[in-house]
């Protein structure tokens, strides 16, 4: 089996507001498309035009070119040797950022085709099924106001059946005292037996002092983690919070490779990392960061935020972790969130189920993929 064909399809619904963080406005999604037949589907969380360009490219030089140029006339089974040879292909733009965030929708696409091709659900590629459910955090934007708060955690626990709750971004950073009495509503909301987590979505900057005051705060609440205070790059400001507050500190959404996660935990000392498989590398490079979490007593808690994909792709993970806290559940009011595959992943007992059929278990429904997709159509899979 060979592939024929690399996609990169933008997606974006016509009102997006970006002024929120609210990543699944918009979509970049892989289809890497085989002489057999077989088709497989990933997705990058990222600027969707930008990832498209890595990934359409031409060759520049040994370690200059675009993805597709490399992948055409290769054989999708061989995952771990495609990976070496688009992060090489990739070194001299690549290495963080951008270009790891197209391996991962391609390497999500690979594992996707590799199911397909031997008839089995991903989780059983990658090792021991240690799960076929999962707890899932509803996570959600914090609202502005305590009343709004309230209003947001009561629904998503009473409606839908949430054991936990996680939010952040919104104004979260601009005022610490706010910041606490918005997790306070929070809590008082969610009751004793729910797990509140708090995402500050970066906003304190490098501001140690002041994420150390609020912090114990929290503390105080019973808060279970706190999420990315600071930019990921102030590993200092990092190591001083998590060496001083009891709390989890948790952070690497922004991070890529088991090298950008190794200095997250052994200089910025948190407790929770949190590759997102759409650009960490991929799930060939989260199940090495995964390894890497469980060695040095780290819990690995794979972000994701968008579609479908990312959380058919997250949960095939987790079913494999030895230790598998969450799985994160955007409840974004988004056609793409909502509508982008078929497959609406239900929630049961505060659970999900981890997809059981081959490959990564999700179908795309063209009407969304056709009413999204932008300048090119997309082609007939």
């Amino acid at each position: 089996m060979k592939i024929t064909d690399v996609e990169a399809i933008v997606l974006r619904q016509p009102a997006l507001n970006e002024g929120i963080a609210d990543g699944s406005q918009d979509d970049l999604v892989v289809r890497v498309h085989t002489d057999a037949g077989l088709v497989g589907i990933g997705e990058v969380d990222s600027a969707p035009e930008v990832v498209k360009a890595v990934i359409e490219a031409p060759a520049s030089h040994a370690i200059a070119s675009g993805l597709r140029h490399v992948l055409i006339g290769q054989d999708p089974l061989e995952i771990e040797q495609l990976w070496d040879s688009m992060y090489r292909a990739t070194i001299y733009f690549g290495r963080r950022g951008v270009a790891l965030h197209a391996l991962s929708g391609i390497d999500i696409a690979l594992w996707d085709i590799k199911g397909k091709a031997l008839g089995k659900p991903v989780r059983e590629l990658l090792g021991p099924v240690q799960r076929t459910r999962v707890r899932a955090y509803a996570s959600t934007l914090m609202p502005d106001t305590e009343d709004d708060v309230v209003r947001s955690v009561s629904q998503l626990i009473d409606r839908y059946g949430f054991t936990a709750v996680k939010l952040g971004w919104g104004p979260l950073g601009q005022d610490p005292d706010h910041d606490v009495r918005l997790a306070k509503a929070a809590r008082k909301a969610a009751g004793d037996n729910i797990d509140v987590l708090i995402d500050a979505g970066l906003g304190y900057g490098k501001d140690a002092n002041t994420a150390i005051r609020v912090a114990r705060e929290l503390e105080q609440l019973g808060i279970f983690w706190l999420e990315e205070p600071f930019l990921p790059d102030e590993l200092d400001a990092y190591a001083k919070l998590a060496d001083t507050v009891d709390i989890n500190i948790a952070a690497g959404e922004e991070d890529t490779t088991l090298a950008g996660f190794r200095e997250l935990a052994e200089r910025g000392h948190v407790d929770v990392l949190q590759p997102d498989v759409t650009r960490c590398g991929g799930i060939t490079e989260l199940l090495r960061i995964a390894g890497y979490a469980q060695r040095h007593g780290k819990a690995c808690v794979p972000h994701a935020w968008k579609s479908g994909i990312i959380k058919a792709a997250s949960l095939h993970v987790n079913a494999v972790l030895s230790d598998a806290w969450f799985q994160e559940y955007c409840v974004a009011n988004t056609p793409l969130n909502t509508g982008l595959t078929r497959q609406t992943f239900p929630l049961r007992d505060g659970f999900v189920e981890v997809p059981s059929t081959p490959g990564l278990g999700v179908d795309l429904d063209p009407d969304i993929l056709e009413r999204f997709a932008v300048g090119q159509k997309p082609v007939a899979a």
